[in-house]
């Protein structure tokens, strides 16, 4: 941005340095304004770095295009030179330069230069390449070069902006954008995907700037409508200057808005505060005034501190010799000249089990000495423990314990021992101590903070002082060993080990200190111990095998140079520890929630952490005649939207340490068991009262109540691991390509059917004809909503019973199990010939109801025979024989895993699999190498929103939605390719238009209910009723619109409380409230979409999660007729992080016209 020939020119950085932060690139105007000095931001050496290497990536890029013109006479590459200096006249011979170059059909422009002195807009493109477009055309694709390891959604708003340019200068343009990563990898975006959020965004810059020009005043800080981050530099000296609450150590920006609407605005004003503050909870409202107070305090020279809970202090090991005290130094930007960024060069313990400090420093100046080093550590680690058992690793911050595993993962080796490590709590992570247990007068709980508590005279002296200046020092040891300056290297090395071994030998400090403060309160130190759960997630010797062969055939093959082939044996590999690592996960989150506050977990998914109310006893403990000691407890308070719990369930009940029960000496600030069950759990207000009865198994009981229930263990997965293992033993053991349906899948190649996938006929004749022709393969079958998907899979599976097979049904749950089972017998099917194991407290399933010791009998039976089940049932040998079904029905196979379809797979010779990925994904919380746990379906759409021609069939006809909502649902998420079938034009409402109708309801500070959206959404459904409907298909003659005919969706279980108790209260008792993981499948006349929250700062789980296109595609495709979004209309303002979020907000911005 700035000005020439008193002209405002602004570029796609000055979009970029906006979605950072508003209120400085508007201060940054002012400035060139001559209104205010210029802000001295301090140079950043980490960014004048990556600048560096961001312009040698471009000059990698642009070389390799030079080099092709050379090899290539017809193949031209022309350069246009950035002017210099930056005139307007420059900028326009730049400009008339471009377009010579690109009328003329140039391969590649670099640096093409736009210029529209109407709008002001200027930029320099990096690389327009010249290619057929999808018509076949020639159109020029804009290309990036980023550094990134991503895309970021700011990169593409710059893509978008000359995509644009090119169309405004009359240039052919591809519907296709991309990005050229640091990695190697280029990302391939669709314009469409990118448009719409650009234009809203460069629509605000315009009027932004349009105002800062015709304003007289410089802005101020906290100007209505203008985002300001509160921590750039610009940012900084404003929170300093107003003594703004953002001075408060640990304060959110959430925080701050919901104290300045209470009138709270500065740290003093904090300080002296009282009462209750809307929006924050009692206890972190308190934490936050005693900070305020504490900074206030804070002495001239040193640092104040106070314990205020010693509780935390407990979770310090006692002492051992051999203790270790662990630093990282890595390199986010280091390169091996291929696609590899990022390196951990120095491994660096102090120990003190002789007189003196000693210092062990495993360095790393490749990836093989970073694969070394680890292994070294882990030996030397290995030794040590063997010495002394009782050791432990302490750090500070999470880094150590995440890189670990990443390292160990990166170069597949030791992943085992690092699980092991952490599973045993041998790393101790000190941050999480000290700000569960200490308060200290500082803005700031980095270590460098803490320092004046425990390291006395011994504060830091080197030329190396902070991570990042350890970085710089290390990119500048690589310079002087590539000019010859061995010993200047060695010595600044030197200087970056004695700034490692200083953060260790601090970390000691830290950990003696707080041990300290233990002791002057008396906090008991805990001993290591077994805790339960832990074995569930050890690893199997014989996974261990199979992953080490399959991975071996693909050791050396980048990622990007797999052929179809090596990308399935990587995910068979993945397959078989897919299970465990699901398990360590849970397992990872839980003993993490035991090591750390309360408060800093209460938020999760999943828990339920009284905070205002007591947790009350309402039956004591008790002896049945039969069973265990047993009591009745009421538990009440708010949980995370999203949450579940219900009766049956098995929550952890987690109790401060030390405990009532199990060993005497807890492993961290709490213990928990999970010896209850859940009698009953209702939500009123986002409010849960949870009623549970605990058991004692040995038979004492206690007094003390749990403070919290956390989500329960996971359900064994035992039999699914077992399949998987047999799988992979068969494709690893077999030295030539293996014939199976789930490695077909894993190859994304068209199923194996003999002449061909049949062209002719309705989709149901063309799939049977297809499975009837198919040799050991699948078939995929995309139902997008009201396709008819069960009706066409119904019909299938009758087909096939007369042909005499046995056929298995799958899903993620029972009801839709037993949904598509329920449709076979109404089409026919007899109901002897259908046979399910009833659920967990039912008797009643559709057809025969079967135990597990009747299901091979069943499927022995004679003619033709449906199955049943869910993965616990088909990857169980015992149940359903290997291979003893023609063919394995897996439903809802959109939200089905990769990993899950192969252990059930083994039942079966065929596969059929029956979905839409489109809807709601499964939920996977494990890490895994590659995408195993992406549905089946997902995974063969290979990121189209259509399942791609040959591998299946899309059923293209609803006969649920009208023309006008339908074809806004296929733009949203079906390419286009979806249409209404004649019976849902023929019906009528009389009254509002079909379609999509968008109601804007303006609200603030509305997180997970809306009291002004819930009035709407009343008032929108009583226009309704009375309205006449007619639908032919059903009725000759119109009727009147009923309550029962809308449905209600809304993402939050506090709005879909809220939104029923309005809705009762006037009346409307029939209409249908939920989320949309009830609705699925479910239709009525209109729908209404609640999105309830104010803003994206306000949404829990952000605004991926309530805009994500699956979730809005499920809830307005549930109309027949029309579709209404009640929503903030700031709920769409903020700029998502990743690319997809990117698209997912033009979708909506396209779905509600606002683009």
């Amino acid at each position: 941005m700035f000005v020439r020939d008193g002209l405002l020119l602004h570029s796609a950085s000055d979009l970029k340095a906006a979605s950072e932060c508003e209120f400085a690139m508007l201060r940054a105007l002012d400035a060139k304004l001559g209104r205010i000095a210029k802000v001295d931001d301090d140079d950043d050496p980490m960014l004048a770095r990556a600048g560096r290497l961001g312009d040698a990536h471009e000059e990698r890029i642009l070389q390799g295009y030079r080099d092709r013109a050379a090899r290539d006479a017809s193949f031209r590459v022309v350069e246009i030179a950035r002017p210099d200096p930056m005139t307007l006249d420059g900028l326009r011979a730049a400009r008339a330069a471009s377009l010579a170059a690109l009328h003329d059909g140039a391969d590649v422009v670099f640096q093409a230069t736009f210029l529209d002195e109407a709008t002001g807009f200027m930029g320099f493109a990096d690389f327009l390449v010249r290619e057929p477009a999808t018509d076949g055309a020639w159109a020029y694709a804009v290309y990036d070069a980023k550094l990134a390891r991503s895309a970021k959604t700011t990169a593409l708003l710059q893509l978008a902006a000359y995509a644009l340019e090119l169309q405004r200068e009359c240039v052919a343009v591809h519907d296709e954008v991309h990005l050229m990563l640091g990695t190697g990898e280029t990302t391939t975006h669709r314009l469409a995907d990118v448009l719409p959020v650009f234009a809203a965004r460069i629509a605000r810059l315009r009027e932004q700037l349009g105002q800062r020009l015709d304003a007289a005043e410089p802005i101020a800080w906290d100007t209505p409508g203008v985002r300001q981050c509160g921590r750039c530099a610009t940012c900084t000296l404003e929170v300093e200057r107003t003594r703004d609450v953002l001075l408060v150590a640990g304060l959110r920006s959430t925080q701050r808005e919901r104290l300045r609407t209470a009138g709270i605005t500065t740290i003093d004003a904090l300080a002296s505060s009282e009462g209750r503050v809307a929006g924050i909870g009692d206890a972190p409202l308190a934490s936050l005034r005693l900070q305020a107070r504490m900074q206030l305090a804070a002495p001239v020279t040193g640092v104040a501190y106070s314990v205020f809970d010693p509780i935390p202090l407990g979770r310090l090991p006692e002492p051992s010799p051999g203790d270790v005290f662990f630093d990282f130094e890595g390199d986010p930007l280091w390169w091996d000249g291929g696609s590899q960024w990022g390196i951990d060069y120095l491994f660096g313990a102090t120990t003190y089990d002789t007189v003196e400090e000693a210092f062990t420093a495993f360095w790393a100046h490749d990836l093989a000495q970073e694969r070394a080093a680890l292994e070294g550590f882990l030996d030397w680690l290995a030794e040590r423990r063997r010495r002394w058992p009782d050791l432990h690793v302490y750090h500070y911050a999470p880094y150590e314990r995440t890189h670990l595993h990443a390292i160990a993962a990166r170069h597949g080796v030791r992943e085992e021992e690092v699980d092991d490590i952490l599973r045993a709590d041998l790393l101790v992570d000190l941050y999480p101590i000290v700000r569960s247990a200490v308060r200290i007068s500082e803005s700031s709980y980095s270590l460098k903070r803490l320092e004046p508590l425990f390291m006395g005279d011994r504060l830091r002296d080197s030329a190396v002082k902070d991570g990042g200046a350890s970085i710089v020092a290390y990119e500048e040891v690589g310079r002087l060993r590539g000019d010859g300056d061995d010993g200047a290297a060695d010595a600044l090395l030197a200087e970056i080990g004695d700034y490692n071994r200083y953060d260790c030998a601090a970390t000691k400090g830290l950990r003696d200190w707080l041990a300290a403060r233990a002791d002057e309160l008396g906090v008991p130190r805990w001993r290591r111990v077994e805790v339960e759960g832990t074995a569930s997630a050890r690893l199997d010797a014989r996974e261990d095998a199979v992953d080490a062969r399959l991975r071996a055939r693909i050791e050396g093959v980048p990622a990007d140079e797999r052929d179809d082939e090596a990308r399935a044996t990587a995910l068979a590999a993945a397959a078989v520890e897919y299970h465990r690592r699901e398990d360590v996960a849970y397992w990872v989150m839980h003993f993490e929630r035991l090591r750390s506050h309360v408060d800093e977990w209460r938020d999760q998914r999943d828990v339920l952490a009284p905070t205002d109310v007591a947790v009350e006893v309402v039956e004591g403990w008790r002896m049945p005649t039969r069973g265990q000691l047993r009591r009745r407890l009421r538990l009440v308070g708010p949980m995370l939207a999203g949450s579940r719990i219900g009766p049956g369930d098995a929550p952890f009940a987690v109790y401060p340490a030390p405990a009532p029960f199990g060993e005497d000496d807890a492993p961290a600030a709490y213990r928990a068991h999970s010896w209850v069950s859940v009698v009953s759990a209702e939500e009123d207000a986002g409010t849960w009262t949870v009623e549970l009865e605990e058991r004692d198994p040995s038979g004492a009981g206690w007094s003390q109540v749990p403070i919290a229930l956390t989500p329960p263990r996971p359900i064994p997965t035992t039999k699914q691991r077992a399949a998987i293992l047999e799988w992979g033993e068969r494709v690893a053991g077999s030295p030539d390509p293996v014939v199976d349906p789930m490695l077909d899948v894993l190859r994304r190649v068209p199923p194996r059917i003999a002449g061909g996938m049949p062209a002719d006929g309705a989709p149901a004749e063309r799939i049977v004809a297809a499975l009837a022709a198919m040799d050991r393969s699948y078939l995929a079958v995309q139902g997008p909503p009201g396709s008819g998907k069960t009706h066409v899979g119904a019909t299938v599976l009758r087909a096939l019973v007369e042909h005499g097979w046995r056929i298995g049904v799958v899903a993620q749950s029972h009801d839709v199990v037993e949904h598509l089972l329920r449709r076979a017998i109404e089409l026919g099917v007899p109901e002897d010939r259908v046979g399910k194991r009833p659920r967990s407290g039912s008797t009643s399933v559709p057809g025969v109801a079967l135990q597990a010791r009747d299901i091979p009998g069943f499927l022995a039976g004679e003619g033709g025979r449906i199955l049943g089940g869910t993965s616990w049932t088909f990857a169980n040998a015992e149940q359903v024989p290997r291979h003893a079904l023609d063919l394995l029905v897996v439903d809802e196979a959109g939200q089905y895993s990769l990993a899950d379809t192969i252990a059930c797979s083994v039942a079966a010779n065929r596969l059929l699999l029956l979905g839409d990925p489109q809807q709601l994904p499964q939920v996977s919380q494990g890490h895994h190498p590659e995408p195993i746990d992406a549905s089946a379906l997902g995974w063969l759409s290979d990121g189209h929103d259509v399942l791609p021609p040959g591998l299946g069939v899309f059923l293209a006809e609803s006969w649920r939605m009208h023309p006008t909502l339908c074809d806004a649902v296929s733009a949203l998420s079906y390419e286009g390719r979806l249409r209404a079938a004649d019976v849902a034009a023929r019906r009528v409402l009389a009254g509002p238009a079909p379609g999509v109708h968008v109601v804007d309801v303006a609200h603030e500070g509305n997180a997970v209910e809306s009291r002004e959206e819930a009035a709407a959404v009343v008032a929108i459904v009583r226009e309704q009723l009375g309205r006449a409907w007619l639908d032919p298909s059903v009725a000759d003659e119109p009727r009147p619109l009923t309550a029962a005919d809308v449905i209600v969706v809304a993402p939050y279980n506090a709005q879909v409380d809220l939104l029923r108790r309005t809705l009762d209260a006037a009346g409307l008792t029939e209409t249908r409230v939920g989320t949309v993981d009830r609705f699925q499948g479910q239709e009525a006349v209109i729908a209404i979409v609640s999105l309830t929250a104010s803003s994206a700062d306000d949404a829990p789980r952000g605004i991926d999660f309530v805009l994500q296109r699956n979730r809005i595609n499920v809830a307005i495709s549930r109309a027949q007729w029309a579709a209404y979004v009640v929503h903030s209309p700031r709920i769409a303002d903020a700029l998502p992080y990743r690319a997809d979020g990117l698209a997912q907000l033009s979708g909506f911005l396209r779905l509600t016209g606002r683009s």
